[in-house]
């Protein structure tokens, strides 16, 4: 690990996952049903990828392509069913107790082949109206009909990319977006009784300002949504709030501030840099835990976790590399979706990195416990560096447990890939992007 004083940049990289995907290559087959044989099935998270999008923004680089011919879309979700298939037989009592359809939009589909999306889902065994489903959507394509198709299989959870809601701002990403249509498609899923309403914004946009950032915030909350996501601009633009002597980073670090005061001041919690939500009330249904239970990803573009293995479908952002992979994927069989054949193995340093990043990242924290007991060693033993963040403010420890503190979560993007290690790292830098 290097020393997290090295770099003031407290923007370097988003932590979805450990490892990153751009850490994985092409692997000798391996079984799927082996693989899985390793992992506790007993509470799985099952996840359909659909990579259509009815426009392409300028900061995405999600595994999508735009404006699909027909026949490409068809033969897709014959090969996703088709998947479905095949992993179900290799994973004949595995127990699922949280299910997403992300992309990419699904609802980019129409009514009849969302219909078909939920049949796959039944392949699994889903009882959908006691496990939590989630799906994600855009304002152009959150109509009535399609919501209906949502609210019949019990989605509870729906989540809209706004970005902003000053139009100046959301085209300078290229994203063709007026505020009618976002206005009328919140409506809409207000009025289809969807319990959990999540919008996503972003923070240093062209043009932003703190006063145009605190107008999109204030407007965002007239829906009172459940959940809010703040992002930071990751692709950087000519900024609005440009002052002499300062930096972007120093930008995007105000407006985040602004937009966590903000949040906090109307009644939500933060559970990491990006999430906030209003406090949750209901507790009951299945539990998932990230670092311990796995994921079954279907699709291209797709990933799939369990304990030793992490595995995809080859990765592209680029639109001939996105389609190339696609057309390769609507044309195997069977047979190939019976072996791994892209990812990355875990090995034992790996997965307590993941395990750390995964929890000291949340507000849920990370517990001395929890971790000797996956791992039967001490953290701190292995990772003396950790150390730092107590010593610099960025985390706090109360007794069994460590977080981190306001200063800490500010610090996500700079924390994350400090904790990477070094040949995953090395991975990473000379992955060749399609």
């Amino acid at each position: 690990m290097k020393n997290l004083l090295d770099n003031k940049n407290p923007y370097l990289g988003y932590t979805y996952a450990y490892p990153h995907k751009t850490a994985y290559r092409a692997l000798d087959p391996l079984s799927l049903q082996e693989v899985w044989s390793l992992q506790d099935q007993s509470q799985l998270f099952l996840y359909l990828h659909i990579p259509f999008c009815e426009m392409r923004c300028g900061f995405c680089n999600l595994f999508t392509t735009v404006n699909a011919p027909k026949p490409l879309e068809k033969a897709y979700l014959d090969t996703l069913e088709l998947q479905a298939r095949i992993t179900r037989e290799a994973l004949p009592e595995a127990k699922f107790s949280r299910f997403a359809l992300g992309g990419g939009t699904p609802t980019y589909l129409e009514p009849q082949d969302l219909e078909r999306l939920f049949g796959i889902a039944h392949i699994f065994g889903l009882d959908l109206p006691k496990v939590p489903t989630s799906i994600e959507t855009s304002p152009a394509t959150v109509t009535p009909d399609r919501l209906k198709v949502l609210s019949d299989h019990h989605v509870n959870r729906i989540s809209m990319g706004v970005q902003s809601f000053i139009e100046q701002e959301v085209k300078s990403v290229g994203r063709s977006q007026d505020n009618r249509t976002v206005h009328q498609a919140l409506g809409h899923i207000r009025e289809a009784g969807i319990p959990v309403l999540n919008l996503d914004l972003i923070y240093g946009l062209s043009h932003q300002t703190p006063e145009s950032w605190l107008h999109s915030l204030k407007t965002t909350l007239e829906y009172s949504p459940e959940e809010v996501f703040l992002y930071p601009l990751y692709v950087r633009p000519l900024t609005g709030i440009g002052r002499a002597g300062r930096t972007w980073e120093d930008e995007r670090l105000e407006l985040y501030r602004i937009g966590r005061d903000f949040l906090r001041s109307n009644g939500y919690e933060q559970v990491s840099m990006r999430f906030f939500r209003k406090p949750v009330q209901n507790t009951e249904g299945p539990v998932y835990c990230c670092q311990e239970d796995g994921m079954v990803g279907l699709g291209c573009g797709a990933r799939s976790y369990t304990a030793q293995v992490h595995y995809s479908s080859e990765y592209a952002v680029g639109q001939s590399g996105v389609r190339e992979i696609l057309w390769d994927y609507v044309q195997r069989d069977a047979g190939s979706f019976q072996n791994i054949q892209y990812g990355i193995l875990l090995d034992q340093d790996t997965r307590q990195r993941r395990f750390i990043l995964q929890s000291i990242l949340h507000a849920s924290g990370l517990r001395k416990s929890q971790y000797h007991r996956q791992f039967g060693t001490d953290f701190l033993q292995a990772y003396p560096q950790l150390q730092e963040l107590l010593d610099l403010g960025l985390a706090q420890e109360d007794g069994d447990l460590w977080t981190l503190t306001d200063g800490g979560f500010e610090q996500s993007d700079l924390i994350g890939p400090w904790l990477y290690a070094d040949h995953i790292r090395k991975e990473m830098e000379t992955y060749a992007l399609r």
